[in-house]
Parts: structure tokens; C-alpha cells; sequence
């Protein structure tokens, strides 16, 4: 599982049948400072995320298919929550770079 903000949602007139009646969005997974972590991806949203919320995404594909309640269809990556907060203690914190000090 990753922690990704959806930047946006993807409109597609023709689907694959089992991606029928689902919102698709557009997602960038983040590292824990909300800096971008690799390029952004599509992900089928199982929660009713919005554009702008940090969300956590589900990249395997058994786990997406179930939590979309389509066990059998083509999918890798789905939004299967919204994400309040994330609280971290301090020592468990890397260290911050010189560049992030500016």
C-alpha cells in the first residue's frame, strides 16, 4: 500500500465492462513529507475520494479487485481509503536534508 494525493479524475466513455458505474482517478503517490514518490498512476476509487485528499491506495491487484467488489475484473490499483492524518513519532523521523531546511 502506498499513501497517494489525487490530483484528478479520468473520464473514459468506453471501459472494460466491470469498470462500469466506478470513478476513476488520477493519483500521486507521496512520500511521508508529501513530496512526490514516482509517477502518478490510475487507480479505481472504492471510498468517494475527491481531487486534492491524501488517500491510500491499494497496488496489488488481488486486494484492489476486492475492495472495488470486483473480484474478476482488470484492475491494479484502487483508492481504498481517505486519509484523516498520519501521526509519526519524532525519532522515527529521517533525518532533514539541507535543501528541505530552506
Amino acid at each position: 500500500m502506498l499513501i497517494a494525493k489525487v490530483i484528478g479524475e479520468v473520464v473514459a466513455t468506453r471501459k472494460h465492462q466491470s469498470h462500469e458505474g466506478r470513478k476513476v482517478l488520477l493519483v500521486q503517490p507521496v512520500h511521508l513529507d508529501g513530496s512526490d514518490r514516482g509517477d502518478s498512476v490510475v487507480a479505481l476509487d472504492a471510498v468517494g475520494a475527491g481531487v486534492g485528499e491524501r488517500v491510500l491506495l491499494a497496488t496489488e491487484g488481488f486486494s484492489a479487485m476486492t475492495a472495488v467488489g470486483r473480484p474478476d475484473s482488470p484492475i491494479d490499483m484502487a483508492v481504498i481509503g481517505i486519509i484523516d492524518r498520519v501521526d509519526l513519532l519524532p525519532e522515527l523521523l529521517p533525518p532533514a536534508s539541507p535543501a528541505s531546511d530552506r
